[in-house]
């Protein structure tokens, strides 16, 4: 039985209710060989082991990391799926991630003196309105 539950620290992605944004794995039982290696090295605790059924299971689907999709990529028969990741543009262009993206960028990058700021904070802009206009069909 998957719990609907998460840890407080993964309760929001850039400040918007992890909640929002359906992104989590979904194992197919029938490829899945039970191997348990989601598991182990998904550090955000998604899965636990079912040792009755020697399967693992999603557990804390919002625990998730947003787009992460390591234990899919590793899974020895590929039994982990996840929603196509262009569904997430849609949730980055409606909760204007890259302004959230920018305003981490600065307080990281601004107090030091980096070659090409300013350019690179205007492509940062320009790139968040491209997105929004295509994802969202704005004009």
């Amino acid at each position: 039985m998957t719990e609907k539950t998460s840890s407080k620290k993964f309760d929001e992605w850039f400040g918007v209710p992890r909640r929002e944004i359906p992104w989590y794995p979904r194992i197919d039982p029938g490829q899945c060989v039970g191997c348990g290696f989601c598991v182990a090295i998904c550090g955000r605790g998604v899965y636990r082991y079912d040792f009755e059924s020697k399967k693992p299971i999603v557990a804390k689907p919002y625990n998730c990391l947003v787009g992460c999709q390591t234990c899919a990529n590793l899974c020895p028969v590929g039994a982990i799926e996840f929603p196509a990741p262009e569904g997430l543009k849609k949730y980055i262009a409606k909760y204007k991630i890259f302004v959230k993206v920018k305003e981490i960028l600065e307080k990281k990058f601004k107090p030091v003196e980096v070659k090409g700021y300013k350019e690179q904070m205007s492509y940062i802009e320009k790139t968040e309105k491209e997105v929004t206009k295509k994802t969202l069909g704005q004009n």
